[in-house]
């Protein structure tokens, strides 16, 4: 996990909802606003935002992911922190924004400020708001938790997101075999490996299945989806959920 320092906590931020959320899980976003606000924090949505510019910065093509990139970089115009409800894609913003404008006299300087600005949701609750959960009390159950490889290698959002879980009553986290292993997804590597990737997948449904779990929780939707409609293409469905949708639930309630 990265050792860096932790600003006070701000009373305005902006959400970047990424592509994914956008196009399949649109109610994790809604959520991870719903929480931020919660806990008392204003939030700005910049309606022109679409990728971080990953996918095509992990197939090689930096000229594609530059253009993407610098899309988003304009719609931050405020010194406000950056919320990403992913952790993959803050992993790109923070790390790899700057490596792409490393050249760019302008952006270059705007990417390395914008990075340092940039939160995944759960490491921004824990570490920057530093959340107190214990008083919403809701009824127990049991949660796996999966972290994407790149949210884990480049973020350090695992020890975020068990730290998070383990604040909220009720909740009892149960680790799953192989625990640190892929689920397969890997962005555009199931698109080129795809029976490799479904052995990788195998794998991880069976490691989820056998911990006993109600369900299974991630900041990450790639991993959410390929996890969960491998289960159900298996006849073994497993509920999933994204880790804002599950504790947004468990502190403001169900969404009316």
């Amino acid at each position: 996990m990265e050792n860096r320092p932790y600003p006070a906590a701000p009373k305005q931020v902006y959400l970047f909802g990424t592509c994914l959320i956008d196009l399949f899980v649109p109610q994790a976003g809604m959520d991870a606003l719903r929480l931020l606000e919660q806990v008392g924090v204003a939030v700005d949505f910049p309606m022109g935002q679409s990728c971080c510019g990953q996918p095509a910065y992990t197939s090689g093509n930096e000229e594609s992911a530059r253009t993407v990139a610098a899309a988003q970089m304009a719609l931050f115009k405020e010194d406000w922190p950056i919320v990403v409800p992913s952790g993959s894609c803050a992993g790109m913003m923070r790390h790899h924004w700057p490596h792409l404008f490393a050249k760019d006299p302008v952006l270059g300087p705007r990417a390395q400020a914008l990075a340092e600005n940039t939160f995944e949701l759960t490491e921004f609750l824990v570490e920057v708001l530093r959340v107190d959960f214990s008083r919403f009390q809701a009824p127990p159950i049991k949660v796996a938790l999966h972290t994407s490889c790149s949210a884990r290698r480049e973020m350090g959002t695992r020890s975020h997101g068990l730290a998070l879980l383990q604040a909220l009553p009720g909740v009892e986290i149960v680790e799953q075999a192989n625990e640190s292993e892929c689920c397969g997804f890997g962005g555009v590597f199931s698109l080129k490996h795809p029976d490799i990737s479904g052995a990788m997948v195998a794998d991880k449904t069976a490691a989820i299945g056998g911990t006993g779990c109600d369900q299974l929780v991630s900041a990450d939707c790639g991993c959410l989806l390929n996890i969960g409609h491998a289960a159900e293409h298996q006849g073994k469905p497993i509920k999933t959920e994204h880790l804002a949708s599950f504790v947004a639930r468990r502190v403001c309630g169900e969404q009316a």
